[in-house]
């Protein structure tokens, strides 16, 4: 039998995360609101966060989308305005050149196929379109932390960290070009308050590592 996937089964776990670490989420959530495109997202135009969760990102950000396979963390997107759709990010359910934004926040590091993943992005952004993405930055101090006790989280123990420069080779080999960079989140996220969350540009120190790409013309 099939074990059920812990996004499913603990997302009370999961999203109590952003309410104990309250600081980290605050300044993940600055540090996207600074790498997104300077039009707020709306609902006019289509607006897509891949790997949606509980909706922690998306509501915020104002992306009226997201897709996830979890149900039960769809639920939790849809009662905080988020549309939800079921589905995986290796096979999008929307045509070529449908939206406008895809954001993807910390999930690389979870799908199967990686390449497809991005692939699929690029399929489903128009040629003005905008991809933005968080990782996890193994090379950072509190990165490095994170790789070495993944295997003690039921969150982590599957994921494969990406650093911040391999996260934009991949983009780049999917056929994006890279607009911007950043990152936060220097220290444990358990520790932060808010005079130790800055916004840095490039990658490497933060242990949440922004890009902001489109699509090749």
């Amino acid at each position: 039998m099939a074990t059920a996937h812990p996004f499913e089964t603990l997302t009370d776990e999961y999203d109590n995360w952003f309410e104990t670490n309250n600081e980290a989420y605050r300044a993940e959530q600055a540090a996207l609101e600074r790498i997104l495109p300077d039009e707020s997202p709306s609902a006019d135009n289509h607006a897509l966060e891949i790997g949606v969760g509980t909706g922690r990102f998306a509501a915020p950000l104002g992306l009226s989308i997201g897709l996830d396979p979890a149900r039960s963390a769809l639920e939790r997107a849809r009662n905080r305005g988020v549309d939800p759709v079921r589905g995986v990010a290796e096979s999008l359910p929307f045509a070529d050149g449908e939206l406008d934004l895809a954001l993807f926040v910390t999930v690389l590091c979870f799908v199967d196929d990686l390449e497809a993943t991005l692939s699929e992005a690029h399929r489903v952004l128009g040629d003005d379109g905008t991809l933005a993405v968080a990782v996890l930055d193994r090379s950072s101090a509190v990165g490095r932390v994170y790789q070495e006790h993944k295997d003690e989280s039921p969150f982590y123990a599957d994921a494969e960290f990406l650093t911040g420069e391999a996260a934009c080779r991949e983009l780049e080999r999917a056929g994006f070009v890279i607009e911007d960079r950043g990152q936060t989140v220097f220290e444990d996220p358990a520790t932060l308050d808010s005079e130790t969350t800055p916004f840095r540009e490039g990658h490497g120190d933060g242990l949440f590592a922004v890009i902001r790409a489109s699509p090749a013309p």
